[in-house]
Formats: structure tokens, sequence, C-alpha cells
């Protein structure tokens, strides 16, 4: 079992940046960024595997960082430019498994941390 706690949420003026951490209790193949606005369904924003390779939704591309400390077991997310349709609940997921697709299935998910970015 793995537990992920998220940190590092807030709320922003649009054109902000945020950075969000993901704590895990140990190393864990693939980790991902998921968010989900009041209303809509959950969607991925990023995935990055044991080698690093990283997958962007479209709509974060060149905008949003990901990155790993293994050392840490410590998944972060960078947000630049942010922009009010940003705003959601950001939640830090993983999986055991050597395939990191956003639209795999997840095992493993946290509580969540709310970003705002207001225009």
């Amino acid at each position: 079992q793995v537990q992920l706690v998220e940190s590092g949420g807030g709320s922003v003026q649009a054109g902000g940046s945020l950075r969000l951490s993901c704590a895990a209790s140990g190393f864990i193949d693939c980790m991902a960024w998921f968010r989900q606005a009041p209303g809509k369904k959950r969607e991925g924003v990023v995935s990055i595997g044991y080698d690093s390779n990283t997958t962007y939704t479209d709509a974060v591309k060149g905008r949003f960082t990901v990155s790993k400390d293994n050392a840490k077991n410590t998944l972060y997310l960078r947000m630049d430019t942010l922009k009010p349709e940003d705003t959601a609940m950001y939640y830090c997921a993983a999986r055991p498994y050597l395939l990191c697709r956003l639209s795999d299935s997840y095992n493993y998910w946290g509580q969540g941390t709310q970003v705002t970015v207001s225009s």
C-alpha cells in the first residue's frame, strides 16, 4: 500500500505560478497528476514513468512541468502562466506498473489539493 500526500495548492491570480508536491510513502513506478473542476469529469494532467518519460495533456503543455525526486519519493508539478480554467482540485496518483499513461487505471490516490486561479 502506497500513501500519497499532496501539498502546495492555493489561490493565485491569472498569470501566476504555483508548485504542487506529492510525497509518496515508497517508490512506485508510475505517478501522475489529475484534476477535477466543479461539475466536470476528472482529467489527467501529466504522467511520469520510472524512466522519467512524461505525457502531458494538451491544455497544459508549455505551462506545466512535472518532476520527481526519487531519493525523496516526491513528485512535483510546477504550474506557470496559470489560467482561470486551471482552477480545480489536483490529485496525485500512482500505479505500480511500467506502463504509465494518463488513460491507465491508477491504484493509489492522494486526498487532493485545491488550486484556484482568479482573473
